[in-house]
C-alpha cells in the first residue's frame, strides 16, 4: 500500500496524531491518502502557534530571505530528481484524474511563476516593492507608512485547479501573516508537499504556516478557525461561499472568489489563411489546459466575420485541434453527473436549429458548437466542451455580455495592436478583469490581480506613522536644548 500522508502541522508531533484515510478520493487500488484529525482544543492551539510565535519569527525575517526561501523550493520542486517532484508527478494525476504529461506541463508553469524574479515583480506591483513589508518606509505627502501582513490569514481551497493554493498562500508569505490552508479532497496534494518542502528549506517559514483538512459540514472545526483568524481567503462556488459568509465573526474580513465565466475574441485580421491555423491551435490550448476548470478557461469563443478564414471553418479548425491535442493528453473521465451534463448540452445543440453545428462524437473527448447568430454569454458543461459563436464585429460584444459583469473575469484577445486596446477598455467596462493573449488565458503573469484586486494589499493592514510625530519627536532629542 502506497500512502501519502496529507498536511503541515508545527508544533505537533506527526507520529502522536490520529489518522484516517482522505474521505472523497477514488484511488487506483494499492494507494491511500491519509489526513490528521485534530480536535478543537488542537485546532485552537495550532493557530495560536500560528498568530503567535510562527508569525513573530516570520516578521522578523526581511522578504528577501523569504523569497530567497520560497525560490528554493520551487528550484526543488521543478527539480526531476528530487523526492518532492517524484511525488507530485505520481500523486497528482491520481488524485486529480488528469493526464501524468497534462500535470507535468501545468506543474512546470505554475511553479515558474513563483521564481525569485517573478515574486520580485510581485512585490513591485502592489507594494511597490518590499520596503513597506521590512519596516518605515517615507510617504509622498510627509510622514512613514508600514505594511502589516494580517496576524492568521486562513486559505481555503478549492481542489478544481491543480496549483491554485500557491497563489494565496505564497501571497501570505510574502506579507509576513501567519497562515492556515484547508485543502480540498479534489487536490490535497501540491499544498502538503509544498509546505513541507518549504519547511526543510526555511525553518522559520515553516513554523509560519498549517496545511491541514476538515469535512465541509463541520462547522465547528470551521468556526473554531475563523475566530482566530484576521483573513479568511476563498475559492469555491457561490453557493459554498454564501454558506462561509455566514460563518465569519464580526471583524473578520472573507476575501471571497467564487463562479467566474472567461471567453475569447478573435479578430479578422486573425483569420487570414496563414495565421488561422495558428490561432485555432492556441485557443485549443486554452481550451485543453487545466480542463476548462479554472475561472480563466473559455468556454466561449466570439468570432468576428469578414477574415479570409470564416468562423464556422474556425471552428472546424478548433476541432481538429482539439482532437490532436486529446491523443496527447487524454481527458480525464467525467463523473456520472458530468457525463450527464455533457449529454444534455449536446443534446441542446443538436436541437437547437438553424445555424448551429455540433462537431464531435459523443464518443469522443471534446465537442464543439458553431453558432452563425450571435448569442449571450453563457457556461457550458467544461470537459473540453465549447462553442463558437460568430459575431459581425467584436465591438458588439457589450450586448453578449449584458448581465455577466459580476461573473467575468478573462478575455482572451486575437485582434490586431491598432484595436488592442480600444476593445481592452470596451471589454474592461463589461466588468473583464483580466485581458491576455489568446494561448495564456491559464496561464495568468505573476503578481496578477485576480478578479481584479491586488493579491498582497488586501492581506495587509497600511499603519500611517505622521509627520507630526517625526517633528515632535525631534524637539525631545538630546541634541535639542
Amino acid at each position: 500500500m502506497k500512502t501519502l500522508r496529507i498536511g503541515h502541522l508545527p508544533g505537533l508531533a506527526e507520529a502522536e496524531l490520529a489518522w484516517q484515510a482522505l474521505p472523497g478520493t477514488a484511488l487506483p487500488e494499492g494507494h491511500r491518502l491519509e489526513v490528521p484529525v485534530l480536535d478543537i482544543p488542537a485546532l485552537q492551539a495550532l493557530c495560536a502557534h500560528l498568530r503567535g510565535p510562527g508569525r513573530q519569527a516570520l516578521r522578523a525575517l526581511p522578504v528577501r530571505v523569504i523569497v530567497e526561501a520560497i525560490d528554493a523550493t520551487v528550484q526543488e520542486l521543478l527539480d526531476p530528481a528530487s523526492e518532492a517532484n517524484q511525488t507530485l508527478q505520481h500523486w497528482l494525476p491520481l488524485s486529480t484524474g488528469f493526464s501524468a504529461e497534462m500535470v507535468r506541463l501545468n506543474l512546470n508553469a505554475t511553479l515558474r511563476t513563483y521564481r525569485a524574479p517573478q515574486l520580485q515583480r510581485f512585490l513591485a506591483e502592489d507594494l511597490g516593492g518590499a520596503d513597506l513589508l521590512d519596516g518605515f518606509a517615507p510617504r509622498v505627502n510627509g510622514g512613514l507608512c508600514r505594511a502589516e501582513g494580517a496576524a492568521l490569514v486562513s486559505h481555503v481551497w478549492a481542489g478544481n485547479v491543480p496549483g491554485l493554493p500557491l497563489w494565496s498562500l505564497v501571497s501570505g508569505l510574502l506579507v509576513k501573516a501567519g497562515n492556515l490552508g484547508k485543502v480540498s479532497a479534489g487536490e490535497p496534494v501540491l499544498a502538503s508537499v509544498f509546505a513541507r518542502t518549504l519547511a526543510r528549506h526555511s525553518p522559520v517559514l515553516g513554523q509560519a504556516l498549517a496545511v491541514l483538512w476538515w469535512e465541509r459540514s463541520d462547522t465547528a472545526r470551521a468556526r473554531s478557525v475563523w475566530a482566530a483568524s484576521e483573513v479568511v481567503l476563498a475559492f469555491g462556488g457561490d453557493a459554498a461561499l454564501a454558506e462561509l459568509q455566514q460563518q465569519m465573526p464580526a471583524g473578520v474580513r472573507l476575501l471571497a472568489h467564487g463562479h467566474k465565466i472567461s471567453f475569447g475574441a478573435v479578430g479578422r485580421e486573425a483569420l487570414s489563411a496563414t495565421r488561422a491555423p495558428r490561432i485555432a491551435r492556441l485557443a485549443a490550448q486554452d481550451v485543453v489546459r487545466h480542463e476548462q476548470q479554472g475561472c480563466y478557461s473559455p468556454q466561449v469563443f466570439y468570432v468576428e466575420r469578414g477574415g479570409q478564414v470564416p468562423p464556422e471553418e474556425f471552428a472546424e479548425r478548433l476541432a481538429a485541434e482539439l482532437a490532436q491535442l486529446a491523443t496527447r493528453f487524454p481527458r480525464p473521465e467525467p463523473g456520472l453527473a458530468e457525463a450527464t451534463q455533457i449529454a444534455q448540452w449536446r443534446s441542446r445543440q443538436e436541437w437547437a436549429g438553424e445555424g448551429v453545428q455540433l462537431m464531435g462524437h459523443p464518443t469522443q473527448a471534446w465537442s464543439v458548437a458553431f453558432h452563425a447568430q450571435p448569442l449571450p454569454l453563457a457556461p457550458g458543461p467544461l470537459h473540453r466542451c465549447v462553442q463558437v459563436v460568430a459575431v459581425d464585429t467584436l465591438d458588439e460584444l457589450p450586448t453578449w455580455l449584458e448581465g455577466r459583469r459580476r461573473h467575468l473575469q478573462t478575455a482572451g484577445l486575437a485582434v490586431s495592436p491598432e484595436r488592442l486596446q480600444a476593445l481592452s477598455l470596451l471589454l474592461a467596462g463589461c466588468g473583464v478583469t483580466r485581458l491576455c493573449a489568446l494561448g495564456h488565458m491559464p496561464q495568468p503573469a505573476p503578481g496578477w490581480h485576480n478578479d481584479g484586486r491586488p493579491s498582497l494589499l488586501d492581506l495587509v493592514n497600511l499603519v500611517d506613522l505622521e509627520a507630526s510625530a517625526e517633528t515632535l519627536a525631534e524637539t525631545l532629542s538630546t541634541y535639542e536644548p
